[in-house]
């Protein structure tokens, strides 16, 4: 996830312009998503470094379809997560879904040591790893070409980063690649972002999520 520091140094944007979540003090917390997870995700939240530090209603719904409906359809793929924050999607994934290895989360530098840590905490060491990737500069090494899947949840909180994030899903999606990408609708930005990348990609609304409808009215899209 953008993070709010940096995103406010680099295109100087005031925070005020935008809905701001309500704030966690630092702490981790377990999650087994509804009992999708055997053994529950221990994710450590910090804000110290940006609002990518925290969990996001967005990363919570992707983390239950990708458990509920991909569990068995993610074992040797490569697999990297954009703007993960502190890692909760990908680590559910490496958690539930059967992944062994090539699993790479990313985000900017200020969530680099969350991400590490949050690894560690889950024991994912070997199976999962973690990198700086900015957004519209060419990818790091560690990211394979044209990924398997890509995954992606409420990653973008600032307008100015959408069209960085639109050049990096031009770099990193092939004619393979299937990437999965949750928001929740929070400005107009947001839906003119999804009509700009059906110009370039096949975009399809999830339809198979039996929790669709319970998250709809919150404003989330998969």
């Amino acid at each position: 996830m953008e993070n709010d520091d940096d995103t406010n140094y680099k295109f100087g944007v005031s925070e005020d312009l935008v809905q701001s979540p309500a704030h966690k003090t630092a702490g981790a917390s377990s999650i087994d998503f509804d009992g999708l997870l055997s053994t529950p995700l221990k994710l450590q939240e910090d804000l110290a470094e940006g609002c990518g530090g925290q969990l996001w209603p967005a990363g919570m719904v992707l983390s239950k379809y990708l458990l509920r409906n991909h569990r068995n359809t993610m074992k040797g793929r490569t697999i990297v997560e954009l703007g993960a924050g502190g890692g909760l999607v990908g680590l559910a994934v490496a958690l539930g879904c059967n992944v062994d290895k090539n699993l790479l989360i990313t985000d900017q530098k200020p969530m680099f040591a969350l991400m590490q840590q949050n690894i560690t905490l889950n024991n994912l060491q070997g199976r999962v790893e973690a990198d700086i990737y900015d957004w519209g500069e060419a990818p790091p090494p560690s990211v394979p070409t044209h990924p398997d899947i890509i995954l992606a949840a409420d990653c973008v909180y600032f307008e100015p980063a959408f069209p960085l994030l639109q050049r990096t899903l031009q770099d990193l999606i092939g004619e393979r690649s299937v990437c999965f990408f949750c928001f929740k609708k929070r400005r107009r930005a947001d839906m003119n972002f999804v009509k700009a990348i059906k110009k370039m990609f096949t975009v399809e609304e999830v339809s198979d999520d039996p929790e669709k409808e319970v998250y709809a009215r919150e404003n989330i899209f998969l």
